[in-house]
């Protein structure tokens, strides 16, 4: 029973309650454990009036949805770590394109630089050539 006091308003107001007096029809807050304990206490399915079928079934709902929201969490913990597992693929992969494309500069660069070296040392021999055969003219004359 819920009694009524006016009080006056410049006093300040306590309301307490207790439900040491309910009827014991409501099985206790701790009958039914926690059916996700995984979820936030806010998320969590209210335990439902055993005598009232629309409780029942509002609870059974909850709990589906609890349940498909615990699914949906963990297929976004996959997804996000298999994200992570993309992005650091990719990351290799382009410091792996970047490495090719220096490492293709530098063959590009030692591919000119052994082209000259060669034109160079052919025209040496050329040139050593023609100073053996000068010199073996020299011989000859002398």
């Amino acid at each position: 029973m819920i009694s009524t006091a006016r009080v006056p308003a410049d006093k300040p107001v306590r309301i307490a309650f207790s439900l040491d007096n309910a009827a014991d029809d409501t099985p206790p807050e701790d009958a039914i454990p926690l059916a996700f304990p995984e979820l936030e206490q806010q998320l969590q399915p209210l335990p439902p009036c055993h005598d009232s079928v629309e409780s029942m079934r509002v609870y059974k709902q909850h709990c589906q949805i609890a349940e498909e929201y615990r699914e949906v969490r963990k297929e976004i913990a996959l997804l996000e770590e298999r994200k992570k597992e993309l992005i650091a693929k990719l990351d290799q992969a382009e410091k792996e394109k970047l490495d090719a494309a220096q490492l293709a500069r530098e063959f590009e660069a030692l591919t000119e630089e052994n082209r000259t070296l060669k034109l160079a040392q052919s025209q040496c021999v050329e040139q050593l050539e023609k100073l053996r055969i000068q010199y073996q003219k020299r011989q000859g004359s002398s």
